[in-house]
Order: C-alpha cells, then sequence, then structure tokens
C-alpha cells in the first residue's frame, strides 16, 4: 500500500475521544456547503488536522467566510451553520 506523503498528522483524536482523519473531510472540489460540512473543516482546523492557511487554500474559501463559520459555532452551535437558520443567528 502506496500513503501520499502530506504536511501534517494523518489522523487526531479529538476531545470526544473519537478520531478523525483526512478521509473524515469533505472533497476539496466541493460545491455545496452544508453544516456537517463545514463543521467537519472548522474541526479539522481546532484539532490540528489541518492548518487554517491549508483549509482556505483546499476549499478555496475567504479568511471571512471561514471566521464567520468559526464565529458561529463558537456562539451558538453547529446549528447557526445551517443556511435555513441565519436569520434566527443572524445579529440585529
Amino acid at each position: 500500500m502506496y500513503l501520499r506523503k502530506i504536511e501534517g498528522p494523518r489522523s487526531v483524536t479529538l476531545p470526544d475521544g473519537s478520531v478523525m482523519t483526512r478521509a473524515d473531510l469533505p472533497p476539496a472540489n466541493i460545491k455545496r456547503w452544508v453544516a456537517s460540512r463545514k463543521a467537519a473543516v472548522i474541526t479539522a482546523v481546532h484539532a490540528g488536522l489541518l492548518t487554517r492557511k491549508a483549509a482556505l487554500e483546499m476549499y478555496a474559501l475567504s479568511e471571512e467566510e471561514f471566521t464567520e463559520w468559526e464565529g458561529a459555532v463558537r456562539e451558538h452551535g453547529v446549528d447557526a451553520l445551517k443556511t435555513t437558520s441565519l436569520q434566527r443567528y443572524r445579529q440585529p
């Protein structure tokens, strides 16, 4: 079996004891972002599986967009990443 060389770890253990690997991340050419995919990318960055810079490049995200996702999760949890919940969690 051939393992491709990558920067950083191949897997990390999350605070809840579960293991996250690079296979758990959404594909790099993703077009449709759902809350679970956004949460997976945020979790990977916070756990050290991906660097913030690598995540922004891999998924073609802007710094502002990623920061918004992080703020929504920090303030209201993963449900705030749902498009249908945007108005409920948006600041007045």
